[in-house]
């Protein structure tokens, strides 16, 4: 999240003049697309401007998020858009600070459930099509040539196509109700692997006892997900994820001190 495109509390009110909006704050974290939080005496809403030419994505996306959200999935739901402004139910609750067991559990429960039901969804692209990761390892070659030597191997992954995964569930994608995890920012997910999703959730949330919280994901998971996790498979694809966000810090701020905290 972040803002690119500056709006005023008036033009939010013209735009959405049912809302009655009494509050507008910008966010401060990301740069590729504008996000403001807006409140009226009732509620809190998410507002959001796509910096980039994604109509027909966007379309899509709001699809797929009324589809899971009909399946009872925390998930934000498109209310309204009006002048490419986009306004979308907030999820309540908060971005954890500390990792605990019951987080974990929570996001094992959701993933289980949503691959449960996104296994029938069809994207109109695959996750990895977002990215050019040739074009990226291009300029980790050019510029951090010992990171490029460890980090290669990415380009021999073929990823399988289980349905829709989300592909970024970082801590910052998500927000926790006591022990009810809400997930947001699906714009930039598409079909692809299901141990992939998973391997990024892990590696993002990152827990201090890690082999004790991987057990735990993996029984909670495995209750109700439609495909089963080997620990095995498990372990080689949070290598496969860790890398590939790697990259994708070096690329976005130009430096390896974000991709270490990864590697």
């Amino acid at each position: 999240m972040g803002v690119v495109t500056k709006i005023s509390l008036d033009e939010v009110n013209r735009f959405f003049p049912s809302y009655n909006f009494t509050e507008l704050t910008p966010t401060s974290d990301g740069i590729m697309d504008t996000t403001y939080i807006v409140k009226n005496l009732k509620e809190s809403f998410i507002l959001k401007k796509y910096e980039r030419d994604i109509k027909e994505k966007v379309q899509r996306d709001s699809e797929i998020l009324e589809e899971l959200y009909n399946s009872s999935l925390n998930v934000p739901k498109l209310l309204d858009s009006s002048n490419e402004w986009y306004l979308y139910k907030k999820l309540r609750g908060v971005q954890p600070k500390v990792v605990k067991l019951y987080h974990i559990q929570s996001l094992a429960r959701f993933m289980a459930k949503f691959h449960s039901q996104s296994k029938y969804i069809e994207s109109h692209t695959s996750f990895f099509q977002n990215y050019d990761l040739v074009k990226i390892l291009n300029f980790t070659k050019k510029n951090y040539f010992f990171y490029f030597k460890r980090l290669q191997y990415i380009q021999n992954y073929k990823a399988k196509n289980d349905g829709f995964i989300h592909g970024d569930i970082f801590k910052d994608n998500t927000v926790f109700d006591k022990n009810r995890i809400g997930v947001f920012d699906f714009i930039d997910s598409g079909n692809g692997e299901f141990l992939f999703d998973v391997a990024v959730a892990l590696v993002a949330f990152n827990p201090q006892n890690r082999t004790l919280y991987i057990n735990i994901f993996i029984n909670s998971y495995n209750q109700k997900s439609p495909k089963k996790i080997e620990k095995k498979e498990l372990q080689k694809m949070l290598k496969i994820a860790s890398t590939f966000y790697a990259l994708l810090r070096i690329d976005k701020y130009k430096n390896i001190k974000k991709a270490r905290e990864l590697l």
